[in-house]
Formats: C-alpha cells, structure tokens, sequence
C-alpha cells in the first residue's frame, strides 16, 4: 500500500516547484543515503550496457543509492546494477501501475526491497509531460547526474537541462564519434565531465568494502567520513563497539574509521 511522505525532502527543493505531494513504497531510509542519478538511453549499445551496470554496482558497494526513472534500457540497468535493495525507481505514472509493463518485475521487486516514488495520483496513467516531470524528480534526488548514453534529442538530454539550471555536476560514459551524439557534445562544450576509471569515479563518493556481511544502512556510511569517536558513541551508542569486535570499523586516534 503506498504511503504518502509528510516531510520536505530536502533534495526536491531545487525543482521549478515542490511536487503536491511524494508518494512512495518500500524502503523510506534509502532517501537518507548518499544517492546519485543515472539516465540514458532505452536503446543502450552492449558497451553501455555493461559500463552502466559496472558503475551502478561499484557506487553501490560504496553505499550509494542509485536514483533512476525505472525504465527500459538504461534505467533498467542502473537499478539492477546497483542492487534492488539500494535503488530508487521514480515513476511517470501513480505508484500502483508498473510501467512500463517489460520492467514489471523489476519494480515489484524495487518495491519490495528498495524503494518507488512518485507525484501522480495512484492510478494515473502515465502521459507525454508526466514523463518530463518524473525526470526533473529524478535529476532533483541526485547529488549528481549520470548519462551514459543519449541521442541530441532524448528526453536524457532534457534531464540534463535540469541538471544545469539546478548547479549539480554532470558526468558522461567516454563514447566513440558518431555514438552517443548528446554525451559527445556535453563533452565538446565543456558541460560534462568524463568517467574514464569506474572504480576511481565511485571511490570519490566512499569506501568499498568486500564484506558482504556488512548492512549498508545509515551507520555504513557515517562511518565512512571518519567520524570523531565522541560523536559516533553518541550517536550508536553501543553499536560502535560492536562494529569493532567484528572487525568492521577501527577506532585510532580518537576516530572511527571504516575498514
């Protein structure tokens, strides 16, 4: 049963204007997390697809959420590459229809384990200008915006557009001439940065860690900023010495830091 968010969301202050209402099921905590936005083709090429599903799962490790408008292709990619517990599916139609109907599935599972979000009524039916308004959502959540791959005239490039008259970086996959002709000509105007190394692009945004055992909730990611040892006990409590006999954290020097 969705569920409609009662607080601002902080990150949605930067649309032309706050949705009426958000409404949502799943996993509300993911809005808490570090979270970037991946856009892009319907019709990705294999390398694409394969740099798109690479990238979605290293920031994931790294305990990022990855935002995207559940869609074929890109958006697809995005969301199973980040994992379906650590992604947030935006919607261009009410919260109870699953479109499109090919990524059905896919979105029973995000809603499950992850977390759909939308402005619409239940049971609207998605339109032409719905679809615009569910990228600007999108674009809105992230820190930063993603495309890894966009024709001139795509609707990615209308979120890049949003991207721009809100002041968050922009970031491209490298593409061969005549491929991705919108990411090619973000790079030639200067508009865009490229993502040459995966692993060193997600590292900017956190630690990876090998240990699956590790919950990547609210305390993985505080304690990646290597929190002073006061504020961390105030803040877990016991928790932080728990994480120490399990070998997930090290305290030295008075810090908390992630191993």
């Amino acid at each position: 049963m969705s569920q409609i968010i009662s607080e601002k969301i902080s990150e949605l202050e930067s649309m032309a204007s706050y949705p009426k209402n958000i409404y949502y099921k799943g996993n509300i905590s993911l809005l808490k997390r570090p979270k970037v936005s991946i856009v892009g083709s319907r019709k990705p090429s294999a390398y694409t697809k394969q740099y798109t599903y690479n990238l979605s799962q290293a920031l994931s490790k790294r305990g990022v959420c990855v935002v995207s408008g559940g869609a074929m292709g890109v958006d697809a990619i995005a969301h199973e590459g980040a994992g379906v517990d650590n992604t947030i599916a935006v919607l261009a139609s009410g919260i109870d229809i699953y479109y499109p109907a090919v990524n059905k599935g896919l979105l029973r599972s995000i809603e499950q384990h992850g977390m759909l979000i939308s402005q619409f009524e239940p049971k609207f039916a998605a339109t032409n200008w719905s679809f615009v308004l569910r990228n600007e959502l999108v674009v809105a959540l992230g820190e930063v915006l993603i495309v890894t791959q966009a024709a001139m005239d795509s609707g990615s490039m209308r979120s890049v557009e949003y991207a721009q008259k809100m002041g968050k970086k922009i970031f491209v996959l490298p593409h061969m001439i005549g491929e991705s002709e919108g990411t090619n000509r973000l790079l030639q105007d200067g508009k865009a940065s490229i993502i040459s190394d995966i692993e060193g692009f997600a590292s900017s945004y956190g630690k990876a860690t090998q240990d699956t055992s590790i919950n990547k909730d609210d305390f993985f990611y505080y304690c990646q900023q290597n929190p002073i040892l006061d504020d961390a006990v105030l803040k877990y409590g016991e928790r932080i010495y728990e994480a120490e006999l399990c070998g997930q954290i090290i305290i030295s020097e008075g810090r908390v830091r992630l191993i």
